[in-house]
């Protein structure tokens, strides 16, 4: 089963999405695979300490978004295609990458000198 209880809260966005958030980058990880049972919202309220009402949200965004599916009476599981992975890597790279660039733009740093100090602290992996 899905296990939330190490996702820690912060304030830079919604409850609810940060959950979502989390459990995608589990999937990227590879410690959340398709078919994995998620918690009850009960049982995600409890393991996170939030309002049910907020894990109910976080379902509902998490099933319109594909990667979350509930059977009836069996519960919810994670549903992936290699399409969806693929979707929610762009996404959450994407995400990492925008920030960096705007707060290195923010810091009045060069495209050249990042992209040198980037080359150099990558290291010689390809």
């Amino acid at each position: 089963m899905v296990n939330f209880s190490k996702l820690q809260f912060d304030d830079r966005a919604p409850v609810y999405l940060q959950i979502a958030e989390y459990l995608k980058r589990q999937i990227l990880l590879g410690a959340v695979q398709d078919g994995d049972p998620m918690p009850s919202r009960r049982e995600l309220a409890a393991q996170t300490g939030i309002n049910p009402n907020t894990a109910q949200k976080a379902y509902r965004l998490m099933t319109e978004e594909g990667y979350v599916v509930t059977d009836g009476n069996s519960g919810s599981f994670v549903r992936l295609t290699p399409a969806l992975r693929e979707k929610i890597d762009e996404e959450l790279t994407r995400g990492l990458v925008e920030q960096f660039v705007t707060q290195a733009k923010a810091n009045r740093l060069s495209y050249k000198k990042v992209i040198a100090l980037v080359s150099d602290l990558w290291g010689d992996e390809d």
